[in-house]
């Protein structure tokens, strides 16, 4: 059974991380935070946006991108995370077709192949 996510206003929040309220505002503003709201419009911060706010951090303070690379960086982030997804997709349908090939009788070819080795055979000529 999931857990219900935990919430955090902007106040412990940025204290937690030692970021100013309105540098989260800002952050947010500029499309690198997605903080939830409250039926009374405050800023709730989950574990997801909280780990998104660590990497901006990191991209800020120690390694000195500007806001405009930290953007680029988290997109490109996001598409490689979902390519990879794809890709696990995808590395599984080949697996199943190959395993469900693999069950097919010899009868089933097109061409009957005998057992044994393929050489592989150079054309000099050409």
């Amino acid at each position: 059974m999931k857990s219900k996510p935990r919430y955090r206003m902007i106040s412990w929040v940025a204290e937690r991380y030692s970021v100013h309220p309105q540098t989260l505002r800002l952050w947010e503003r500029e499309g690198l935070l997605s903080p939830a709201r409250s039926r009374g419009n405050t800023r709730l911060y989950d574990e997801v946006t909280c780990d998104r706010l660590e990497t901006v951090i990191a991209l800020t303070r120690d390694l000195g991108v500007n806001l405009a690379g930290v953007e680029i960086i988290l997109n490109l982030r996001e598409q490689v995370q979902k390519l990879q997804k794809d890709n696990e997709i995808l590395a599984d349908l080949v697996r199943h077709h190959l395993s469900s090939e693999s069950e097919v009788p010899r009868y089933h070819a097109l061409v009957r192949v005998e057992s044994g080795t393929i050489q592989v055979v150079e054309d000099d000529s050409v």
